[in-house]
């Protein structure tokens, strides 16, 4: 289940319990009578019910879908203005449902925020109109409710954001997956295309890979390629991205790198890389393929493809090289 649909079913299930809540209180006040507090409570559900078809019509963007704000916003003024206002009518109960359901809704920061805010103006009014038991004893309880809340969603986020990492992360070298790198580029062309940046991209490939797979084995090349990771980690900048593609080969991207940029980059790397004994494989070499982004590049497998194509380039012309490819404008 996608992140989307599970927020876009969680959605629906607080809305959906909150109205049946608040129609039980309607339906209660209305028999016995208490006709303000019953016109408040179908208010309250109609907006709740607008909650419910917002997140219908808002499926696709349910991780940033704005309208919430102002559907909860208006459900928490409404009840706490009815504390202020409604003459002998005892609402604070109406409260504490309104507290889990911003945090079940907003982003945590605006939930809690607005969760906190109602819970200190009923504090307000119990300290006003009840004695300091009563109010002490039910701002407490609102606390508790907020933390247990807040601290459950919290976990749930920290969860999700792990399970991405895992998702976007090769398990073996700790950089980024082939999966996430094609996402990636395609962002940075967007961004480059819009802003007029250079943007550069580099391939890159351990030399005579087979002979080293028989020589140390997969465990071994494993252990290599975590250390060739973290080396490249410390040799590139702030803002580059290194992703891993599988069998002894990386890639690089390069944002505001222009071609004499990356020429010199590249160069870093393959000289960093031969120049080091690395632990089980000893000394080694890798070739490396680069290209600069020219404006007919929209798109990331085209840009990708020429990287590769040139370090498939740099191995033909004998390992521990290097190859520029220039891109090649469209014909006129």
């Amino acid at each position: 289940m996608t992140e989307t649909r599970l927020r876009t079913y969680t959605h629906l299930a607080g809305y959906g319990l909150t109205t049946l809540f608040i129609a039980v209180l309607a339906m209660q006040n209305l028999r016995y009578g208490f006709y303000p507090l019953f016109y408040l409570a179908s208010g309250l559900a109609l907006l709740t019910l607008a909650g419910i078809a917002y997140t219908v019509l808002a499926r696709r963007q349910q991780l940033r879908a704005p309208g919430h704000g102002f559907i909860l916003a208006a459900l928490n003024g409404i009840v706490v203005a009815a504390l202020f206002t409604l003459d002998h009518a005892d609402i604070s109960h109406w409260c504490l449902p309104l507290l889990m359901l911003n945090l079940l809704i907003l982003p945590l920061r605006h939930g809690l925020i607005l969760s906190l805010l109602t819970a200190t103006l009923l504090t307000l009014f119990l300290l006003i109109h009840q004695s300091l038991s009563d109010a002490v004893l039910v701002g407490f309880a609102a606390i508790i409710l907020i933390s247990a809340g807040a601290l459950y969603i919290w976990h749930y986020d920290h969860m999700a954001q792990s399970a991405e990492d895992l998702a976007i992360t090769d398990p073996v070298t700790g950089a980024h997956n082939a999966r996430f790198l094609d996402e990636t580029l395609q962002k940075e062309i967007s961004r480059s295309n819009f802003t007029g940046h250079p943007l550069s991209v580099i391939a890159l490939g351990m030399d005579y890979l087979d002979q080293n797979r028989d020589l140390h084995g997969e465990a071994g090349l494993a252990v290599f390629y975590r250390e060739v990771t973290q080396h490249l980690f410390g040799v590139i900048r702030a803002g580059d991205t290194l992703y891993t593609l599988g069998q002894g080969e990386f890639f690089l991207i390069l944002p505001f790198t222009p071609e004499e940029g990356v020429r010199v980059i590249a160069e870093r790397v393959r000289r960093s890389i031969a120049e080091r004994e690395w632990p089980v494989v000893g000394s080694t070499t890798f070739s490396l393929g680069s290209t600069t982004r020219i404006d007919s590049d929209n798109l990331a497998d085209a840009l990708r493809k020429r990287a590769c194509h040139a370090l498939s380039e740099a191995r033909r012309r004998g390992h521990d090289s290097i190859w520029y490819s220039v891109g090649e404008p469209p014909s006129a």
